[in-house]
């Protein structure tokens, strides 16, 4: 697993956990629905570069 792999997924991770305190905090579904967007692209871009798939 190289560096950048790791960062995409750990920044992934990271807009999992934001969505789950919007979701909390009542913020706007359209809000949550963006940062959902970007971390499910995080998550796989993440894991379609890890050297597994080579």
């Amino acid at each position: 697993m190289n560096g950048l792999s790791t960062v995409l997924i750990v920044v992934g991770l990271f807009l999992v956990g934001g969505i789950i305190s919007f979701a909390k905090q009542k913020m706007p579904t359209s809000l949550i629905v963006l940062l959902s967007i970007g971390a499910g692209m995080c998550l796989v871009a993440g894991v379609l570069r890890l050297e597994v798939w080579n």
